[in-house]
């Protein structure tokens, strides 16, 4: 068998169970707990570093945003049991990088990485998230050129495949849904606060060995829960964050 046969074999099988790769990095997080420190031994340059790890994550979310925000149906979806793709998404993220939304992923998983501040964590969190997605990606990528063909084959040769090249936006044909974001992501944005805030908690406990909250957090932790329970009754309870035509 040919090596880009078994990637896509590989990425057809990891492409279902991509959701829970981040659990992966809890075996790596717990012990570099063990080395927690306050950067030059102040409380507040580790609030002045904190702070810009939430950014990291949040710019992740942003462009996870600005996919969801114009995807039409029956796209960019989290289906995990095949590849579906009614039509090929070529414009607004998609015109920067043909995999936006893994790119968006990459940052909100760095962010509590970054936290910790330990080189060797972010080193092995980008291996192995290179492997991982290169194996996603040509799986997936095998299933548009079949399905779409000379017109997957020519925007893929000009769009690179992570990160983008260049900001030569192209609008999309859809208006920004607001909706579709807060009903699509706002999990992922619950998670990416509480994870920082139980990392807050943790961190403070190893060097306090006390169980304190930063005022700034505390208030973040309670803003976003408040923010997370309203936005779920909405999807689970009424329609009113459902948009037609839309994933």
């Amino acid at each position: 068998m040919q090596m880009s046969q078994e990637m896509q074999i590989q990425g057809q099988w990891l492409f279902r169970w991509r959701s829970y790769l981040p659990i992966l990095f809890v075996f790596l997080i717990v012990p570099a707990f063990s080395h927690f420190y306050y950067p030059f031994g102040s409380h507040v340059y580790d609030y002045l570093w904190e702070m810009p790890c939430l950014m990291v994550g949040l710019f992740g979310l942003v462009i996870r945003a600005l996919v969801i925000g114009y995807a039409p149906e029956n796209t960019s979806g989290r289906n995990t049991k095949e590849q579906i793709a009614d039509t090929l998404n070529t414009k607004g993220m998609y015109s920067l990088t043909r995999n936006p939304l893994y790119l968006g992923n990459f940052f909100m998983w760095l962010a509590p990485l970054l936290f910790l501040r330990h080189f060797w964590l972010c080193a092995v969190f980008v291996s192995v998230f290179a492997l991982y997605y290169e194996r996603i990606i040509a799986a997936e990528e095998e299933f548009l050129s079949n399905k779409f063909g000379k017109t997957y084959t020519g925007w893929a040769a000009q769009t690179p495949a992570f990160f983008p090249r260049h900001l030569q936006w192209q609008a999309p044909d859809l208006l920004f849904s607001w909706k579709t974001v807060i009903r699509r992501e706002y999990h992922g944005f619950y998670g990416l606060i509480a994870t920082l805030t139980a990392m807050e908690l943790i961190g403070d406990f190893i060097i306090k060995r006390d169980f304190t909250i930063d005022m700034v957090w505390g208030w973040i932790f309670i803003v976003s829960t408040g923010f997370y329970l309203f936005i779920r009754y909405l999807a689970k309870r009424t329609g009113v964050l459902y948009v037609e035509g839309r994933p």
